[in-house]
């Protein structure tokens, strides 16, 4: 062996230790990171939440820490805890003047509430910037829809288009209109409109102007505020012995402070079209009479049908409201809702 050779032979014998151990990447300059802990996400109540698993990952085997590798146990996984999707957005809430609008204000304290006066959605603003509009202004009158076309339509159709051009997404309450009720059973997300009214075709025309955020369908709204049937029930059974109430028409009647509390949990899902409304369904007539019921009234309902109260506006015979997506938003029962409006209505007195 010639002087020199055992030195060279040991240098080349560590450099191939140092390729197999790794140590090549030190010398390159990378550095070695060592492993992050693994993070358990928790939701505000501090309740793990599940994660999704990537498609290419098995399910670990029971005991694997003990391989016989030897691996020391890790350290306690880092903890973070999931804030309120709506963090510190700036929250537009249009329409908050009316029964929906009122509701949503409460769910949402955070948010501006603008009434008409302040933001009429008729006009493109130019000035109003939001992370996130609520857009409850809507022309609601059904029947003066019919007569009132024009305005029906700049207020559902025009106004819907000028909220979505401030850019933010956008919560659009919808109706139980857009269908005809030829259906027995609950209407779905999937379910094809086709609405009566020409109220309910400015709604499902206004839906089509939402790109960028959740179109939330609803049905029979009612609360403590504004101009709805459970107020209407309670003022004509105060004075008097008897109301004639449509009995051929069925739907959920949904309170507008189960709706709001919805509304904020809808923000965690995808955007698309839901359906929130009450759970149970009934007639006008069984809906008055669950009112008097509940508020003491001696009040008798006449049950009649569509054509013997002459309306108008047609509406469909049919229109109770359920969710297919599986993540959807649960509400209470309508007579829970009727509870707690009639609650909020004798607390106000």
């Amino acid at each position: 062996m010639r002087p020199g050779d055992r030195a060279r032979r040991r240098a080349r014998s560590g450099k191939r230790r140092d390729v197999h151990g790794g140590h090549r990447r030190r010398e390159s300059g990378c550095p070695l990171h060592p492993r992050a802990a693994c993070a358990r996400v928790r939701g505000a109540d501090g309740r793990a939440l599940p994660l999704p698993r990537h498609g290419g990952v098995r399910p670990g085997r029971p005991g694997r820490a003990g391989h016989r590798l030897g691996r020391s146990p890790r350290e306690s996984p880092v903890e973070y805890v999931r804030t309120d999707p709506l963090g510190a957005r700036s929250i537009l809430i249009t329409g908050a003047g009316g029964q929906l609008g009122q509701a949503l204000a409460e769910v949402f304290p955070e948010a501006e509430p603008l009434g008409r006066d302040v933001f009429d959605v008729t006009v493109q603003a130019t000035e109003v910037h939001a992370d996130l509009v609520l857009h409850a202004a809507a022309w609601t009158d059904v029947d003066g829809a019919e007569d009132h076309h024009v305005q029906a339509e700049l207020v559902n159709v025009v106004g819907t288009r000028n909220v979505v051009a401030l850019g933010a997404p956008v919560v659009y309450f919808s109706t139980d209109y857009v269908f005809g009720g030829e259906k027995r059973e609950p209407y779905v997300e999937s379910d094809e409109p086709n609405p009566l009214s020409l109220y309910g075709r400015t709604k499902l025309a206004g839906e089509r102007e939402v790109h960028n955020g959740w179109i939330v369908r609803s049905s029979w709204l009612f609360g403590p505020t504004g101009k709805n049937f459970v107020r209407s029930m309670l003022e004509l059974g105060e004075r008097q012995e008897e109301v004639r109430v449509v009995d051929d028409q069925r739907g959920s009647p949904t309170y507008v402070g189960h709706l709001a509390e919805a509304t904020r949990e809808l923000l965690r899902r995808s955007h698309g079209v839901w359906h929130l409304a009450a759970e149970g369904d009934c007639t006008w007539a069984e809906f008055a009479e669950a009112i008097f019921e509940e508020a003491g009234l001696a009040c008798r309902v006449v049950r009649v049908s569509t054509e013997q109260l002459g309306r108008p506006a047609p509406r469909p015979v049919y229109s109770v409201l359920r969710s297919e997506h599986p993540d959807a938003p649960r509400l209470p029962h309508w007579r829970d809702g009727l509870a707690a409006c009639l609650g909020r209505l004798a607390s106000a007195a």
